[in-house]
């Protein structure tokens, strides 16, 4: 091999050396992907919500896992990696905060909703209020399970204060989740159900025939915060930001959201005991 060869032989090795080290080190520097745990009843607005957030942070990946609240705080509870925690009732991040398994200074409240009475839209009830249901006869009602759901909980809260538990528990038809409480009513296999507005809001083969008084159940706020798993925490911090802005909060209009109290400590003094 002549001295020319040689040369050229070592910057050939010595260049694809230097394009590796580059290469790994645009790896490293990819940052963690955004895992988030969204309530059920998150989904319509997200598809909507998260191309923007995206659009602003190009840098990040965004990972949703959908579920029921309590489900997915369970899930964070036994360690899922998981960074941002946004369930369909406040309390759920208490629970979380009690046991210290979210970051300090974290949990926000951007977003409240209210309970409403739905029937189909193809067959509706002889129903027009929730009064009505004291003197209408209901065959089959659809209401969130109270052990797998927070809009079950919040429900059973409602129809306890209203005096309809009694009367009604015979008829009860459980969802899984708020979802399913839509299927029940939209199929036919309930007459009414009861849901969050943001579920309703959209859904073309339900209407809202009543809102539940806001003194017949706890406030149903939505938050959120970061998980004791998170990786990506200057992620999580971005999203938070995000649910916060202007913009964010006039598109939750949209989907049946209301503005949160900031106040959390009085909304806390206003619950309802089921």
């Amino acid at each position: 091999m002549t001295r020319l060869q040689r040369i050229f032989t070592s910057l050939v090795i010595l260049t694809g050396v230097a394009m590796q080290l580059v290469t790994t080190s645009v790896v490293h520097a990819q940052p963690e992907p955004l895992t988030i745990a969204a309530a059920n009843s998150l989904r319509d607005a997200f598809r909507k919500l998260l191309p923007l957030f995206e659009a602003q942070h190009k840098e990040i990946t965004v990972k949703v896992i959908y579920g029921p609240s309590q489900t997915l705080r369970k899930q964070i509870e036994e360690g899922a990696p998981v960074d941002v925690y946004l369930p369909s009732l406040f309390e759920e991040i208490d629970q979380l905060e009690q046991k210290h398994l979210v970051l300090e200074g974290t949990k926000r409240s951007y977003a409240a909703t209210s309970l409403v009475l739905i029937t189909a839209t193809a067959l509706p009830a002889p129903v027009r209020s929730v009064q009505d249901l004291h003197t209408v006869p209901v065959r089959r009602i659809a209401i969130g399970d109270p052990k797998t759901s927070s809009v079950g909980k919040v429900a059973l809260q409602f129809l306890k204060h209203s005096k309809l538990d009694a009367q009604l528990k015979s008829q009860y038809v459980y969802g899984q989740h708020s979802r399913a409480v839509l299927d029940l009513v939209a199929n036919g296999e309930a007459e009414v159900g009861v849901v969050y507005q943001t579920d309703a809001v959209g859904h073309s083969n339900v209407r809202i025939l009543d809102t539940a008084s806001p003194d017949s159940h706890n406030p149903v706020r939505y938050g959120v915060a970061t998980a004791w798993t998170a990786k990506n925490i200057s992620g999580a911090k971005d999203f938070t930001e995000f649910l916060l802005s202007p913009e964010v909060q006039e598109q939750l209009k949209q989907f049946g959201f209301n503005q949160s109290s900031s106040d959390v400590s009085l909304a806390q003094r206003k619950e309802v005991k089921p």
